[in-house]
């Protein structure tokens, strides 16, 4: 099972015992989240993610959300009123969907050296090709959304599990996808913590350039999934 996977399964598992603790009062055990290890050096994007962006990102950022969920729910194991449980909720929400995102935004970039930027291959290839018409359709459709998020927020290539259809997703601040109902294939972080300290205000730079170290390996292996 793969770093994001196991992280997704864990922060399932313990909304879930949040849930049965707000509604039954029920003693569940907590998890104790980490930062998973980074399969790169912070500097192995460059020039496209400057090594900068990268070690504040994921030094300072990420671990914030680590921080943030695990002292949540610790607060959540302790709370005694319905407010209190229901405010916590809320920060479990979002410190564990920006535990999740990260985890697999981390999966889905790979250096220019090992394979990163590299075109799709197969099943996930033909599924792109016949949704957006070619990758690069696709890209532009991707980029558009992320373009036109509203504050901060994350853009996903995601498959619906139902139908197995590609579509493309906005979701705000650190919502995490649904995966009862998509899979996320690959995931683009929007917030400016991303890009700003390299491409400042001029997002849409950032948003072209990180395609040269995406991994759609990992892409496949997620679709296929």
């Amino acid at each position: 099972m793969s770093i994001a996977a196991s992280a997704r399964s864990t922060l399932v598992r313990a909304s879930k015992a949040s849930s049965v603790r707000a509604l039954g009062g029920l003693t569940a055990v907590r998890t104790k989240y980490t930062l998973p290890d980074l399969p790169y050096d912070f500097g192995a994007l460059e020039p496209h993610i400057s090594g900068q962006i990268m070690e504040t990102h994921y030094t300072k950022h990420h671990q914030t959300y680590v921080n943030g969920i695990n002292d949540a729910q610790e607060k959540f194991a302790a709370a005694s009123s319905p407010a209190e449980k229901v405010e916590l909720t809320s920060l479990i929400k979002f410190h564990g969907g920006g535990h999740v995102n990260h985890s697999l935004f981390w999966e889905n970039l790979s250096p220019t050296s090992k394979a990163g930027g590299a075109p799709p291959s197969g099943k996930l290839s033909e599924a792109i090709n016949d949704t957006w018409g070619s990758l690069d359709g696709f890209k532009g459709k991707m980029n558009t959304a992320l373009a036109g998020i509203q504050g901060s927020g994350w853009g996903w290539l995601v498959k619906d599990n139902t139908t197995n259809k590609l579509s493309i997703i906005t979701l705000p601040n650190q919502d995490p996808v649904s995966t009862t109902q998509y899979t996320p294939i690959i995931g683009i972080d929007a917030w400016e913590h991303a890009y700003y300290l390299q491409y400042k205000n001029v997002k849409a730079d950032y948003f072209k350039a990180i395609w040269n170290v995406i991994n759609w390996q990992t892409g496949e292996k997620r679709f296929s999934s």
